[in-house]
């Protein structure tokens, strides 16, 4: 579980907000009828105008300090697996994982989602989601385990790595993860947010203690050594939190499958993890086929690195969601006023973080040592991807916001193929610089679409 779970944590930032935004979209019922409340036009235009001097302000200043943390873990984890087994092996290992992340996303199936939002509304209705949680998960994750197999074995044939390496982290990514991620979910429902949170971390800094010892002890196959250590990990952390850190869930013999109803509702939910989840994933695959694995391996170090350049984003976005929400249903301009100062303060700090990143970035490679040569060069082509990346994650979560999640489903969906396509298309052109550009060209794309929609939904006259 180390690199995945690392990676697994790492796309839901890239995404969005990930579990945070997908609470708000819980019922849009509910959104109306927080719209609907009471509550004076003056009052309203008051509080939005103060909003980055107030809540949002500290609450993103609160959770940037507190994503950081995490990320310090997420960051040590890439620093020794990506030493620990060169350009090379970190380029199989990403590809293969980052396709084990994407499909893992739809193990659930957005049962999660559901367990959050009924828990958080009603602590009794556990037990009954649960009850076809788990059994949905288990299913479903076999069918993606039978499909990410022969993806891997058919289609990717990535050699040097051994079948039982795919096996082990195919288990872990589509039958222990989601699991664990129930627990997560629920807890997060119940308001207990540094418990979920600690849940979420406790595999990953196990991953960093396993990965930082098998780099210090040398050992002779660190991809197998690692890979191998994946259930193992998942288990420490899965068997502790249903056994000790959460009330029993529900027996075998209290599973029953979804309704079509609960089906369908959930449905939505899946939907909205892939395609949110899609860009920061599947160009790790893609590198993998397309390039050579050394230069998958530095193209892949060089995107996480990016990635966590993100991190304020989310947390404005984390801390100005609930505002967001309710504001997304004002008529007397403050829900423009949100948006102008989100987009705003999206767009100044990564001209900021992509300035920095450009200059810093020939110190990557001391960082991550001389194997990884050609490390500063990609980061720098990868800055060209941070401003259309904290765009599209602030479309995509006011999208949300606006009561519109399949609308967010298309431009994403739309952005993974034109992501696939300039993939192909790029690499054979330009190379290894092609990853980049196809980056780049797919994130901006989803951006624009994702404005323009916003601007489409936010000006609509008013019958």
């Amino acid at each position: 579980m180390p690199y995945a779970i690392w990676s697994i944590e790492a796309s839901r930032t890239h995404g969005g907000l990930s579990a945070i935004e997908s609470t708000t979209t819980l019922s849009q019922s509910r959104v109306r009828r927080i719209a609907a409340a009471p509550f004076p036009s003056r009052a309203r235009k008051h509080v939005t105008s103060h909003s980055m001097k107030g809540p949002i302000a500290r609450g993103t200043v609160r959770t940037t300090f507190v994503l950081g943390l995490y990320l310090l873990v997420q960051a040590g984890t890439l620093l020794f697996v990506a030493r620990m087994l060169g350009p090379h092996q970190f380029g199989a290992f990403a590809g293969i994982a980052a396709l084990a992340v994407l499909l893992g996303t739809l193990a659930p199936f957005g049962t999660h989602i559901v367990l959050l939002g009924e828990v958080a509304k009603n602590p009794a209705r556990r037990n009954p989601v649960l009850a076809y949680a788990i059994p949905t998960t288990l299913l479903c994750g076999a069918a993606l385990l039978a499909i990410y197999l022969t993806v891997c074995l058919l289609v990717l044939r990535i050699p040097g790595v051994p079948w039982a390496v795919l096996l082990a982290i195919g288990i872990t990514e589509l039958w222990l993860q989601p699991l664990l991620n129930l627990a997560v979910y629920e807890r997060q429902g119940l308001g207990r947010i540094a418990r979920s949170q600690l849940l979420k971390t406790l595999p990953l800094a196990l991953a960093l203690v396993t990965a930082a010892s098998i780099f210090v002890m040398h050992i002779g196959a660190p991809l197998i050594a690692y890979a191998y250590a994946y259930p193992i990990l998942s288990l420490l952390a899965l068997v502790p939190t249903i056994r000790f850190f959460s009330s029993s869930w529900p027996s075998p013999n209290q599973w029953r499958l979804p309704r079509t109803a609960e089906l369908r509702e959930a449905s939505g939910y899946a939907a909205v993890a892939i395609t949110a989840s899609g860009p920061g994933e599947l160009d790790k695959t893609l590198a993998t086929k397309l390039l050579t694995l050394s230069a998958a391996g530095v193209y892949a170090v060089g995107a996480r690195a990016v990635v966590v350049a993100t991190l304020p984003i989310n947390a404005m976005l984390a801390a100005a969601l609930p505002r967001l929400f309710r504001d997304s249903h004002d008529e007397s301009g403050g829900a423009r006023r949100l948006l102008f100062w989100l987009f705003g303060a999206g767009i100044v700090y990564v001209i900021a973080i992509t300035t920095i990143l450009w200059f810093v970035a020939p110190a990557a490679e001391w960082v991550f040592g001389a194997k990884y040569h050609e490390l500063g060069h990609m980061i720098r082509w990868l800055c060209l991807a941070v401003p259309g990346l904290a765009l599209r994650m602030i479309a995509g979560t006011v999208m949300m916001a606006l009561g519109r999640p399949w609308a967010r489903v298309g431009f994403e969906a739309t952005g993974l193929i034109a992501l696939a396509v300039a993939s192909i298309l790029l690499t054979e052109r330009f190379g290894a610089v092609g990853m980049p550009l196809a980056l780049a060209g797919s994130e901006w794309a989803m951006a624009a679409i994702g404005i323009t929609l916003i601007l489409r939904y936010t000006t609509r006259p008013s019958v």
